[in-house]
């Protein structure tokens, strides 16, 4: 079965960090392209970062470029978001979705992405 898990989402004071990490099952993650996606109540799904592994391609949206960091650990089939000088405004639902393919992600474009996790619940308070 083809799964994507995020797990590491909780409350924490604003200037915190968290680390959000996203498992793949049923498929390898090598030759996708990984995005994270956040949507806050009331506002659209919005790009956060996304990675091209194969292709050695990152890219961070301008509101958290700086603070957070995409990376990947290939033995365990997992991309990790860390998630530092979080602020209240990062408050949201993140999600993780891979993309068949390898290519420059940076468009964040929702339906080119396959498969999508379940969302993890971040909470910045002030």
């Amino acid at each position: 079965e083809v799964q994507l898990v995020e797990s590491g989402g909780g409350l924490v004071q604003a200037g915190g960090s968290l680390r959000l990490s996203c498992a793949a099952s049923g498929f390898s993650l090598e030759n996708y392209a990984i995005g994270w996606f956040r949507q806050a109540p009331g506002k659209e799904r919005e790009g956060v970062s996304c990675m091209s592994r194969s292709i050695g391609f990152t890219h961070y949206a301008d509101s958290v470029k700086g603070r957070f960091t995409i990376s990947s650990d290939s033995g365990k089939n997992t991309v990790y978001l860390q998630m530092n000088s979080l602020k209240p405004e990062d408050t949201a639902v993140y999600y993780c979705a891979a993309s068949r393919g390898s290519y420059y992600c940076e468009n964040y474009v929702l339906y080119e992405y396959d498969y999508w996790g379940q969302g993890t619940q971040v909470t910045v308070s002030s």
